[in-house]
C-alpha cells in the first residue's frame, strides 16, 4: 500500500465519522421520539443487512497473497542497510546478516490481497505486491494455500494478473466504473496486518483523482472505507457485489487509515488486465510529443481565449505527431473529439488508444484553428525511457535577467544531452530571481525565445532585447530530456 504525503487536513476525516455516527446515536435515542427512533433503527438493520449481503456474496472470490523477493548482492556491493520503501508498509523484516566477506542474501516479503476474475484461476492484484516475486502463494476463503505464477504486470498503471492452477472458482463480476457516483456507498474487502477477509466500509469521495505520482496513468477512485496495510490489491465493491475497483493507497501517517483511499477503476483495470492475460504486456498508444498545462499566462502568449488544452514544446522526430505534421507552439485544445484541460489527462488519453489507432486532434497555430489526423505509434517501453533520462550537473557562470548563456559546444551538448540540437545553453540561475522561480536551472538548453530559434549568445541577446520592450519573454527551454516553454516577466527598459 502506498502511503501519500500527509496534509493539514488529513485528521479531519476520523472526526466527521465519528460525528456521524454519534448524530445516529442520538437519532435513535432521542426521548419522546421513540416511533422515529424504531424506524432509524429499522432503516440502521436494512444497511447493515445489505453489507452483510454483499460481503457474503463477494467474499468467496477475495484472496490473500503471500509474496517472496530473494535479492542476492556481493557483499562488497551491499550498501547501508536501509529500510525499503515498501518494507515500511507491508511489514517486511530486514535481511539477516551475513559473514563479512560473503555474498549476502535479502528476503522481503509482502502480504497483500486480490480477487479471482476468471473461473480458470486468473487473479487481479496491484503490481507493486507481485513484480518480479521469486514466490507467490494464494490464500483462498477456505483457508487453502495454492501456489501462483505471475501471468504478466504493468507497473505504470499498478495493475497486475497472477494464475492459481485451479478450475470452477467463484468470480466477481466487474462493474461500469464510469457509472460509479459520488456518495455512493462501497465496501473495501481484503487482509489488512494479515487479517484475511476483513470487511469494511464507505462511501465514495471523489472520482477522476489524477497527480497523485502514485501511478504513471492514474484515474482513481477516492474513498473513505477504510483501507489499511495489506488492503493493496483487494477489491472495492458497491452494493449489488461487483467490483468497481482495486484499492491501491492509502494517505495517513505511518501508513494508517485516516479515511483517504484510493482504488484503481475497473474499466482501466480490465483492459490492461485483458491485455496481460493475452500477451504477458501492455502495448499503448504514443504521440511523440511533451504536452504542457495551458496556464492562464501561456494562453495570453499564444492567443486563447481562455487557459485550455495542452501546449507542444518539443516533437520527437520521425514519431506520429511529426509525420503528421504537429509543431512546436502548437496547442491540442481536443483529442479525437474530446476536449483536452489538462497534461495528465491528454497523457492517459493517448495511452489508452492501442498503437495504429487513427484519431484527430484540433489544434491552434499562430491563433487558427485547424485539424490533424495522427496514426499513433507504439509507446516505448518504461526502461527505454528510464535509460534516456539523465539529471545534468550544473557549470557556473553569471548575468543578467536571472540566467547566465553561452554558446553550446560538442561538450556541453554531450555532457547534458542535447546533441543534435541548437541553442544556448544556461549556466547558471540567480537565486530567487524570475527564471528561479520558473524552473529554469543551469544545463537547460534554450532553443527559442518568442518563437525565434537562436543560433549563439548573439542571437540570444537581439531576441531578448526585443521581447523585453513588452516587459515579457518566453523562452522555448530543454533539460535534455524534455522542451518547456516558460514565461518570464520583466521590467520593460526605458526607452
Amino acid at each position: 500500500m502506498i502511503d501519500l504525503k500527509r496534509s493539514r487536513h488529513q485528521h479531519r476525516a476520523p472526526y466527521v465519522t465519528t460525528a456521524l455516527w454519534i448524530a445516529l446515536v442520538l437519532l435513535v435515542r432521542c426521548p419522546g421520539a421513540s416511533g422515529q427512533a424504531q424506524n432509524s433503527i429499522a432503516a440502521l438493520e436494512q444497511i447493515g443487512d445489505a453489507f452483510s449481503s454483499v460481503a457474503e456474496e463477494a467474499s468467496p472470490a477475495v484472496v490473500g497473497i503471500r509474496a517472496e523477493w530473494i535479492v542476492r548482492q556481493p557483499a562488497a556491493e551491499v550498501p547501508r542497510q536501509f529500510e525499503d520503501f515498501f518494507d515500511f508498509f507491508f511489514r517486511r523484516p530486514r535481511p539477516q546478516q551475513q559473514p563479512e566477506g560473503q555474498p549476502r542474501e535479502r528476503r522481503r516479503r509482502a502480504q497483500g490481497s486480490g480477487f479471482i476474475i476468471s473461473a480458470e484461476g486468473h487473479i487481479l492484484t496491484n503490481s507493486h505486491m507481485v513484480d518480479q516475486a521469486e514466490r507467490l502463494e494464494v490464500e483462498l476463503r477456505d483457508g487453502q494455500t495454492i501456489s501462483a505464477e505471475i501471468v504478466g504486470t504493468d507497473p505504470e498503471s499498478d495493475v497486475a494478473v497472477i494464475k492459481v492452477n485451479l478450475n470452477d472458482l467463484p468470480t466477481l463480476t466487474m462493474a461500469d466504473s464510469d457509472a460509479l457516483k459520488v456518495g455512493e456507498w462501497v465496501l473495501a474487502i481484503g487482509s489488512p496486518l494479515g487479517l484475511t477477509h476483513t470487511v469494511t466500509a464507505g462511501i465514495v469521495s471523489a472520482t477522476g483523482r489524477r497527480g497523485l505520482r502514485i501511478a504513471g496513468y492514474e484515474n482513481f477512485i477516492q474513498t473513505d472505507a477504510a483501507i489499511n496495510v495489506g488492503n493493496s490489491g483487494g477489491p472495492l465493491i458497491d452494493l449489488r457485489g461487483r467490483a468497481v475497483g482495486i484499492n491501491t493507497a492509502i494517505v495517513g501517517p505511518g501508513g494508517g487509515n485516516i479515511g483517504i483511499g484510493f482504488a484503481i477503476p475497473m474499466n482501466m483495470a480490465k483492459d490492461i488486465a485483458d491485455q496481460l492475460i493475452q500477451t504477458g504486456s501492455v502495448e499503448r498508444g504514443y504521440l511523440g510529443v511533451v504536452p504542457q498545462e495551458v496556464t492562464q499566462e501561456m494562453a495570453e502568449v499564444f492567443g486563447l481565449d481562455e487557459a485550455t488544452g495542452v501546449v507542444i514544446p518539443q516533437v520527437t522526430e520521425g514519431s506520429a505527431a511529426d509525420k503528421a505534421g504537429l509543431q512546436r507552439r502548437d496547442v491540442i485544445l481536443e483529442f479525437d473529439g474530446q476536449r483536452m484541460d489538462s497534461e495528465i489527462e491528454f497523457r492517459n488519453m493517448v495511452a489508452e488508444r492501442a498503437p495504429g489507432t487513427t484519431v484527430d486532434l484540433l489544434i491552434v497555430r499562430n491563433g487558427d484553428r485547424q485539424t490533424l489526423t495522427v496514426t499513433l505509434d507504439r509507446r516505448p517501453s518504461v526502461e527505454q525511457m528510464r535509460r534516456e533520462r539523465e539529471e545534468p550537473s550544473p557549470p557556473e557562470g553569471t548575468e543578467q535577467l536571472g540566467l547566465a548563456v553561452q554558446d553550446l559546444t560538442r561538450d556541453l551538448a554531450r555532457q547534458f544531452g542535447h546533441e543534435g540540437r541548437t541553442g544556448v545553453i544556461v549556466t547558471r540561475v540567480i537565486p530567487g530571481s524570475e527564471a528561479a522561480r520558473k524552473g529554469i536551472r543551469p544545463g537547460f538548453l534554450i532553443e527559442e525565445v518568442d518563437g525565434q530559434e537562436v543560433q549563439n549568445v548573439d542571437g540570444f541577446v537581439r531576441a531578448v532585447r526585443e521581447s523585453l520592450l513588452d516587459g515579457r519573454v518566453v523562452f522555448l527551454a530543454s533539460d535534455g530530456q524534455t522542451s518547456r516553454y516558460v514565461v518570464l516577466n520583466v521590467s520593460a527598459p526605458n526607452r
